[in-house]
């Protein structure tokens, strides 16, 4: 998980500070909770495994 952050923020981004850096990572990890499909979790959200549970 923590690759995925990086590749998907600083790696990608350049930030001007923290706090643009912060929201980004914020944004990024609701998107990825909500609407990410994940194989490990047979092409669910995580959000919707645990719901199910």
């Amino acid at each position: 998980m923590n690759r995925t952050i990086k590749d998907a923020t600083i790696k990608a981004f350049h930030y001007p500070d923290f706090g643009a850096l912060k929201a980004h990572m914020l944004t990024f990890v609701m998107a990825y909770n909500f609407a990410r499909h994940l194989k490990a979790l047979r092409w669910r959200t995580p959000f919707k495994v645990i719901c199910e549970a």
